[in-house]
């Protein structure tokens, strides 16, 4: 099996020995590892665009979430199955699907899994794989510094939510579905998958087997409320219909007064936006059943 090999050095901790561990697990395997390491955000995409020109049988992303949102706004649409071996801060989509976190038993998954086909969201031109955030959770992405995020891990948007609930004061996003109904609110998480942040579960309606996606617009405007909100998230609690609005949708045009828009962990702009559910356009190696 010829593979290609996108390793990000300096996602989670000690990702140089991982990806060195990942190479070798590989090629024990009898397969051939054509390998690029990241050095700058973009390097990832632009790697996995000009892997389509070659005949690889499989692709694999190493890295956190953000590495395999590159990867993906690289590759799709394509039908080379793409794999996972997760090094992040977080890693939701190995949550997501069950793909392990140790090096080589997420390297055998990608030889040996099976590919299915997913969903995509798109937000303008840009595809992501798990969740588009708006407001608040954005505006915390958008704070994070990569240096900090690098020596404190999740405590880095730990800091930066501190900051987002402290200083600023939220304003009104509305979401218009694709039938031209009307929700307003002021933050929301677009999911495509169940979990959110690790095994926090905001969409849990959400699948990459459906295509649409699943919306919670908050509804709470006070940080004091909002924040309760999230506590009730935090400890798995439902959100009552006064706290937020849930609802699927296959586009929905979103607009407010420049609110920040965070794709999979990293910060993409300002609204308004316009974000669409897109089947087919990937396939993805999950574990065996």
């Amino acid at each position: 099996m010829k593979i290609k090999l996108i390793a990000n050095p300096v996602a989670g901790g000690d990702a140089r020995s991982k990806i060195d561990r990942a190479v070798a697990w590989l090629q024990a395997a009898g397969a051939t590892v054509d390998l690029t390491i990241t050095k700058k955000r973009g390097d990832a995409m632009q790697a996995a665009a000009a892997s389509k020109q070659d005949d690889f049988d499989r692709i694999i992303a190493a890295g956190g979430d953000g590495t395999l949102n590159e990867v993906i706004n690289g590759l799709a649409p394509s039908a080379i199955p793409l794999a996972f071996i997760p090094f992040g801060t977080t890693n939701v989509f190995a949550l997501e699907v069950g793909i392990p976190f140790d090096v080589e038993q997420a390297c055998a998954v990608a030889l040996q899994g099976r590919p299915c086909s997913v969903c995509l969201g798109l937000a303008g031109d840009t595809r992501f794989l798990l969740m588009a955030g708006i407001g608040f959770d954005a505006e915390v992405v958008a704070g994070v510094s990569l240096p900090l995020k690098r020596r404190l891990g999740k405590l880095a948007y730990l800091v930066s939510s501190l900051r987002v609930l402290l200083c600023s004061v939220p304003d009104i996003v509305e979401v218009v579905d694709e039938q031209g109904r009307r929700y307003q609110g002021y933050s929301a998480i677009i999911g495509n998958g169940r979990y959110y942040g690790g095994r926090f579960s905001i969409t849990p309606k959400a699948s990459l087997q459906d295509d649409t996606l699943e919306v919670c617009l908050f509804r709470r405007r006070g940080r004091i409320g909002f924040l309760c909100s999230m506590v009730k998230v935090a400890l798995g609690r439902p959100l009552a219909e006064s706290e937020a609005w849930r609802f699927k949708g296959r586009k929905l045009t979103v607009s407010g007064s420049k609110a920040a828009v965070q794709l999979d962990g990293d910060y993409q702009g300002r609204l308004p936006e316009t974000f669409c559910a897109v089947f087919g356009e990937l396939t993805l190696v999950y574990p065996k059943e």
